[in-house]
């Protein structure tokens, strides 16, 4: 049972390949939390915000349109 396991392979196993080299790619995580902190709203919750799809698509409205200011408190309750 010992040297089969593949909690043991992982554990003294050796990786095989090479990590890429440069920066990390950009998540689309990321790309959300940049504009987000543009906008002056990096402190919002907005997972919880996209799951109510209307006051997400209001958020990425008012986000797009660059006339109007951005109050991030109006999309929190």
């Amino acid at each position: 049972m010992g040297e089969e396991r593949g909690v043991y392979r992982v554990l003294v196993g050796k990786p095989e390949g090479k990590r890429q080299l440069g920066r990390p790619r950009r998540r689309w995580v990321d790309n959300i939390r940049m504009e987000l902190q543009e906008v002056g709203c990096g402190y919002m919750d907005w997972i919880g915000l996209a799951l109510d799809r209307d006051r997400w698509r209001t958020l990425v409205s008012a986000v797009m349109n660059l006339g109007r200011s951005v109050k991030c408190g109006e999309f929190l309750d």
